[in-house]
């Protein structure tokens, strides 16, 4: 972060704090394209938009932003309504107060990086416009240096934190981060991460994300919001979709890798848990049993269901033999694998692992530490499956 020079400086102008109940909207629409679903965002909470390329994650962002108007929905922010069709509310863009930050940045190429900010503040007296232009440059770390130039004489970082302080000068109620990051070098974007966070300590306000990243996604925002095709697939904390998403396509795209198929057999001996068969895949494609599991049962599932099931690696533990004395507990499995792919990446390690009875099954498992170091393609081991960490989801029927 670049540091600010000269004397002390005014305490930079204030965001609103008067968000209330935050960010809360609902959409239906089929054509231009369809947007399906409801997003919630409370004050000071960042919320990521995450899914594939022509997911409608930018199409939500301009709905919020009252750049599109969707066929059927509701917008209300801070207790204010900003759009509700059935009762023909529209509050024009101009009047949302809503910041907005693009991935290519937006900022006019004749103008300093000062006089961009002040665009935001065009209400006010030219004085007063440059001042407080300064003082948001500053804030997003910037100095007097740099608020003299224009964009061409910026880096990319520094041009994002012009378009951040031009954002936030409008005072916002909402602000929206349409892939703001993506046009930065890693260098760039670790400094960027580390003032959003270090400004949402301040704003109390909802932010909305919207990101490809998803490694981006988990470390800066409190919830996600999975959407594919226009719709919100699901909403959570990273954790719980992670380790409990709602179907295989939220899996898929929030890059959970054990996905495997089974067959749910019914309860199980113990309350509250049921036999899931792990085939090495699915039954209509001739999947073979690879072990028994007893994993928990929320009662929902009937038996002989076709089912996908997930297992976080926090679940997954892998050893060259059993440790002495160590008798396995029921809601363990543990089943002798195989080494065969070792990828190394910074300080982590990715195995991928071949199940001795079912080849064709593999598991990957991040290893970080000495234990890394320990493991080569070709190696034999047990790896035990900790089941209360396995999350079963029902697998839809294909028609006849």
């Amino acid at each position: 972060m670049a540091a600010v020079s000269g004397a002390p400086v005014a305490p930079p102008p204030s965001v609103s704090d008067d968000a209330g109940a935050g960010l809360v909207a609902q959409i239906e629409q089929a054509q231009p394209m369809p947007l399906h679903g409801a997003l919630r965002c409370a004050p000071g909470e960042l919320l990521a938009l995450v899914g594939p390329s022509g997911a409608g994650k930018s199409s939500w962002l301009r709905v919020l932003a009252g750049l599109m108007r969707p066929a059927r929905g509701r917008v209300q922010v801070g207790g204010e309504v900003w759009l509700d069709t059935a009762s023909g509310t529209w509050v024009p863009p101009q009047r949302r107060h809503v910041g907005l930050v693009f991935q290519h940045y937006a900022l006019m190429p004749h103008l300093s990086a000062q006089d961009n900010v002040a665009l935001a503040l065009l209400e006010q007296p030219s004085a007063a416009r440059a001042a407080q232009a300064l003082q948001w440059l500053r804030r997003v770390g910037l100095d007097e240096a740099h608020a003299r130039r224009r964009p061409a004489a910026l880096s990319g970082g520094q041009q994002q934190r012009v378009a951040l302080a031009r954002a936030l000068a409008r005072q916002p109620r909402l602000l929206l981060l349409d892939e703001p990051f993506s046009a930065v070098d890693q260098l760039q974007r670790q400094s960027l991460y580390a003032l959003l966070a270090e400004l949402r300590q301040q704003l109390h306000i909802p932010i909305v994300l919207v990101t490809h990243d998803l490694s981006e996604a988990r470390q800066l925002a409190d919830t996600l919001a999975v959407m594919d095709r226009g719709e919100i697939l699901q909403q959570g904390a990273p954790q719980r979709l992670y380790r409990a998403p709602r179907n295989a396509r939220v899996a898929d795209v929030v890059g959970v890798q054990n996905r495997f198929a089974g067959r749910w057999e019914g309860p199980a001996d113990a309350p509250g848990t049921g036999w899931l068969q792990w085939l090495s895949a699915p039954a209509d494609a001739g999947g073979q049993g690879v072990a028994r599991l007893r994993v928990p049962d929320k009662g929902r599932i009937p038996a002989g269901q076709p089912v996908t099931w997930v297992i976080q690696r926090d679940g997954l533990t892998l050893t060259r033999e059993p440790v002495a004395g160590d008798a396995m507990l029921p809601a363990c499995a543990r089943l002798p694998v195989q080494v065969c792919d070792v990828r190394h990446l910074g300080d982590l390690s990715l195995l991928v692992l071949a199940l001795r009875d079912a080849p064709a099954v593999q598991v990957r498992l991040t290893l970080s530490g000495a234990a890394r170091q320990q493991w080569s393609v070709g190696d034999a081991g047990l790896l035990q499956l900790d089941c209360a960490w396995v999350h079963v989801m029902p697998t839809r029927l294909r028609p006849v």
